[in-house]
């Protein structure tokens, strides 16, 4: 069904809630499954006979067609109409998630992740622009509220509820509980959603194919080098080295193919917007410090603590309710008209807060109650983010102008966490070198401490039966590891004051932004 006037996408009473829960629990499954598989990882090395390279495959496949699909999304809602577009998107990831359970070696495994992604990354921006254009004027605040409800919970949710389906069913029933849901939604998207009336969908050869290439070979190639950067030793690696360069060279083809062609497949011009310029940035700094507090803490309580994958990800939760908990009180002052910039000045100082406290509490043996009112921090700080970065970068925006910027916005949310990711597990691993060499260099053998520390020690492996030698050798090994723990959770310090002292810098960046209309109209629709 197509429309006339642009207010008739708005939706009142039962239809509108219908499609606000379609269109979360669709961004929902997107995310929930980037992160599920992580603890499940191992389970599948075991069943596929994989090694931990090719098995690392399952990870990298998705982001990368999730960030090559999610800045077209503008382009193919136009071209097959948004309705259909978003139910083709969901049947997609839907037969993929169980071809993904089914699949019989590590390869088929990683094809059919790479043809998951490709659904996926289309149901997260299109489930925001159908949201946001469901809900009349004045509440789009508390629609990109809802809509921010399943992205940043959805992270979260991934590390637990995987660990649970891997310990009492088994792997492949991580992707078999999409099968559903996908069901469901795809049922009620053709029943409920609609689609705004289109221009001229273009012809076969108008289509802007190189756009596509270009675009697939920078940034696919950029979360390849990302993804596995560190493992590979960066640029000594030739197969990193030549993905660096081919990456920048897809962007500089890219923008200008974008810029010269008269259909392109991204619009670059909408970066003109200053307000979306900046909210690009800020996107940017969200996704690094979402994903990257995300992946730091379950590492630590489970290599340095000892935790399972399930109680490491259990630990996540409450500042994820925090976090659902404030959006409609941050979407509520949207629409009352309290300035974005201020929320989003006050959300980074409140994260800034949460990093210097963990700086502060982490220990080689650090109980819950010391990380529990910090994680809760996160969340307050991250509910205070999400929302007023995404309604301040359309705020200027108007018409399709409006789903193109969401484009952007979605695809450097993706992009940051990626950097994020990649930059973190580098800087634990120099960091922890750099700290291990320090602390040995005060381990001088000669201090009285040294020997004393070391005798007691060799005394106690002695008691337990072993030879005087044997019982060194013990010795000298537990200090070893004791020196390896201490440094690695130096590193995890360092990671948390970086952290912090990024989103301190931030806050000036609000100071650029344009007061435009507090309240976007849902009428200006994001196509």
């Amino acid at each position: 069904m197509t429309t006339v006037g642009d207010d008739d996408l708005v939706e009142y009473g039962f239809r509108r809630t219908i499609i606000t829960i379609t269109a979360v629990l669709c961004a929902l499954l997107e995310i929930v499954d980037t992160t599920i598989v992580n603890v499940a990882l191992t389970n599948m090395r075991g069943s596929l006979g994989a090694t931990l390279t090719d098995i690392a495959w399952v990870i990298t496949a998705y982001a990368i067609a999730n960030v090559i699909v999610i800045p077209m999304t503008s382009w193919l809602s136009q071209q097959f109409g948004r309705k259909n577009y978003f139910a083709v998107s969901i049947i997609i990831f839907t037969v993929a998630s169980f071809m993904c359970g089914n699949a019989d070696n590590i390869w088929e495994l990683v094809i059919f992740r790479f043809i998951q992604g490709l659904g996926g990354g289309a149901l997260l921006v299109t489930a925001q622009t159908i949201i946001t254009e469901s809900y009349p004027i004045a509440k789009r605040g508390m629609a990109q509220a809802i809509y921010g409800m399943g992205v940043i919970v959805g992270p979260t949710l991934g590390p637990p509820l995987g660990g649970y389906i891997v310990d009492h069913f088994s792997w492949p029933y991580i992707f078999y509980i999409n099968i559903p849901i996908g069901i469901a939604a795809t049922f009620l998207t053709l029943t409920y959603v609609r689609s705004p009336k289109y221009g001229e969908k273009l012809k076969a050869n108008q289509v802007d194919w190189w756009g596509i290439i270009f675009l697939a070979a920078f940034v696919g190639s950029l979360q390849f080098v990302l993804e596995h950067g560190q493992q590979d030793d960066w640029f000594n690696d030739n197969l990193i080295l030549s993905l660096s360069v081919l990456s920048l060279v897809g962007l500089l083809l890219f923008v200008w193919r974008e810029m010269t062609y008269q259909h392109p497949i991204v619009n670059l011009k909408v970066l003109k917007d200053g307000n979306l310029r900046i909210g690009i940035v800020m996107c940017f700094i969200l996704g690094f410090g979402l994903y990257g507090s995300t992946l730091i803490i379950p590492i630590y309580t489970q290599s340095i603590l000892g935790w399972s994958a399930t109680d490491a990800g259990l630990l996540l939760i409450p500042g994820s309710i925090t976090t659902a908990f404030m959006m409609p009180i941050v979407g509520n002052l949207i629409q009352k008209g309290v300035p974005q910039g201020y929320m989003v000045g006050l959300g980074f100082m409140i994260f800034f807060a949460f990093t210097f406290w963990m700086y502060n509490v982490i220990t080689p043996d650090t109980s819950v109650d010391n990380m529990f009112w910090a994680l809760i921090l996160r969340g307050i700080g991250l509910g205070l983010l999400f929302v007023p970065i995404t309604t301040l970068s359309l705020s200027t925006l108007k018409g399709k102008h409006i789903g193109e910027g969401a484009a952007f916005t979605g695809m450097v949310r993706q992009l940051g966490g990626s950097f994020g990711v990649a930059i973190i597990t580098t800087g634990i691993t120099r960091f922890t070198q750099t700290h291990r060499v320090n602390l040995i260099a005060h381990l001088d053998g000669t201090r009285f401490e040294v020997q004393q520390r070391v005798h007691q020690l060799q005394q106690g492996f002695m008691s337990k039966g072993f030879s005087a030698n044997e019982s060194l050798n013990k010795a000298y090994q537990v200090m070893e590891f004791n020196v390896y723990r201490q440094s690695t959770v130096l590193s995890y310090m360092d990671i948390f004051l970086y952290l912090g002292i990024l989103f301190l810098c931030c806050i000036p960046i609000i100071l650029f932004i344009k007061r435009g209309k507090n309240k976007i109209n849902a009428a200006d629709a994001m196509h």
